[in-house]
């Protein structure tokens, strides 16, 4: 690159960074669940939201596998597509994607600039001003298809103001209780708040009560329902993953996302897929089978080959750490496997580390560096382990107890994994913020 190249990109990335560090100071302003601010900030925007075809999905686990999924196979179909998941694994622009790209560090420096100026915008909180960045980002690009995740919950997210196609809820399960309930109905009546009248629902929850608890709720909206295991059929063979939703069925369909928990996830998926194409979207199931063999979803059960190797997921919930438990319990034992593990306070500790007793010879405990981390001595109580002063003193513990032949395990915080993993693969990064 040439010399005027090396200052252009020098000075794009200092304005990323300045502009970062103004978005990362409103984390003072905490998370704030309820639309007014959201619904006056796009109605000041005009709106962007409105008439965009999207996808919404929900779900405590197997939401974002879901959108990887979808996206992957609307730009196999050749459609355009946009893609707002969250939170970063490693730089805050993962976040708002425009077909299988990351807005620019100059993009994201634009789309803040601009927002900031506005003095007719409310006092918004960090995420909301990443989920404003992205409808605006989406309506200038105008995709085909926007796929978007909710951040927590699913009635009061800031992402609920959108007009969806189709819906999905993956799963239900105890997670951030202290703000969701602590019932797995109260859960189910969050994430069912996403529903819109009439907007087809794609169920990925098989368990009847909880699903009843939805399906009253689309009821009321008279919105239709496939759900896993009725209207939503999976089977597994040799030849690979076989999908029905309703009338729509396809076969020989291979994943590129590792573990049997994606099955369901592919099904979810499928049911997407299948509601878009009634709506006049061309999507083969060429497309899905290329879609769903391409998909990748970082730092969920990734394997990274080395001496020792390391597994990242992350697993931040027990249904999460049962489904990492099976995928260890499924792989061969090639010398020691150590965990590497840290969480945030409003989790289950014993329900995550539990799953894995019997998945792992020795752990490494070590506090993710977001302000909700939980110190790493605490985890002593819980179960067995070494405390590490960081995560690069955690990787070099934990490849000592390994062995050139082991595992390393990074596991419990996706702030964990994303410190890990950059670390393991030498990636850049932008900070962490647990919004």
């Amino acid at each position: 690159m040439s010399v005027l190249g090396d200052a252009t990109l020098d000075r794009d990335r200092a304005a990323y960074a300045d502009r970062l560090s103004w978005l990362y100071g409103l984390e003072s302003r905490g998370m704030r669940f309820e639309l007014d601010r959201m619904r006056a900030a796009l109605a000041e925007r005009g709106d962007p939201q409105r008439g965009m075809p999207v996808v919404h999905v929900a779900g405590t686990n197997g939401k974002g596998s879901v959108c990887a999924l979808v996206e992957r196979a609307l730009r196999e179909a050749g459609l355009r597509t946009g893609l707002f998941t969250s939170p970063h694994l490693s730089r805050y622009a993962e976040r708002v994607r425009l077909d299988g790209e990351p807005l620019s560090d100059a993009r994201v420096v634009h789309w803040l600039d601009r927002l900031r100026a506005d003095a007719s915008l409310p006092r918004l909180t960090f995420f909301e001003y990443t989920v404003l960045m992205a409808l605006e980002a989406f309506r200038e690009a105008a995709p085909d298809v926007v796929v978007i995740e909710v951040g927590l919950g699913g009635r009061l997210d800031a992402t609920n103001l959108v007009q969806p196609r189709v819906t999905a809820i993956t799963s239900i399960a105890k997670d951030h209780t202290r703000i969701l309930g602590e019932s797995l109905s109260q859960i189910a009546t969050e994430k069912a708040g996403i529903l819109k009248a009439g907007v087809p629902l794609v169920l990925g929850v098989r368990e009847a009560e909880i699903a009843s608890t939805i399906r009253r709720r689309a009821a009321s909206l008279s919105v239709p329902v496939w759900q896993l295991g009725e209207e939503l059929e999976l089977d597994t063979s040799a030849a690979g993953l076989a999908l029905r939703a309703q009338d729509h069925a396809i076969s020989e369909l291979h994943l590129g996302l590792p573990g049997e928990h994606q099955w369901a996830n592919a099904a979810v998926a499928f049911g997407i897929l299948a509601r878009l194409r009634e709506q006049g979207h061309a999507i083969s199931d060429d497309a899905i089978r290329r879609g769903f063999a391409r998909a990748r979803w970082p730092g969920r059960l990734e394997h990274c080959p080395g001496q020792p190797a390391h597994l990242f997921d992350c697993a931040h919930n027990p249904a999460g750490a049962r489904a990492l438990g099976a995928h260890l319990a499924s792989m061969p034992r090639v010398g020691r496997r150590v965990l590497v593990f840290g969480a945030l306070g409003d989790k289950d500790h014993e329900g995550l580390l539990a799953p894995l007793d019997a998945r792992v010879d020795a752990r490494v405990y070590v506090a993710p560096d977001v302000q909700r981390a939980v110190p790493a001595e605490s985890f002593q109580r819980v179960r067995p382990g070494v405390v590490a002063r960081g995560v690069g003193e955690a990787l070099e513990r934990a490849a000592e107890l390994a062995g050139s032949d082991g595992l390393v395990v990074v596991a419990g915080s996706i702030f964990l994994v994303a410190a890990a993993r950059a670390i393991v693969l030498d990636l850049p990064t932008d900070p962490p913020i647990a919004m």
